[in-house]
């Protein structure tokens, strides 16, 4: 089972967009992740098709299965 961290952010045109950190180190630390989200909203260095990031809208673990099939 594969799990991610996914910090997303507001833009500038009100739409979201999304940071993912793989294999999060687990139980997440919900203080630790609103900090590093305010760092990246201060460093103002990422940027999305919908504009710069703004504000945050949430955080959330998801975690995800794969169950592949040999078809040759």
């Amino acid at each position: 089972m594969a799990k991610t961290l996914e910090m997303i952010f507001v833009t500038q045109e009100g739409k979201t967009a999304s940071i993912t950190i793989e294999e999060p180190k687990e139980p997440v630390d919900i203080n630790a992740v609103k900090q590093a989200m305010d760092v990246i909203l201060a460093a103002n260095v990422f940027t999305s098709p919908s504009g710069d990031f703004v504000g945050k809208k949430g955080a959330r673990v998801v975690e995800r299965n794969v169950n592949e099939y040999e078809v040759i």
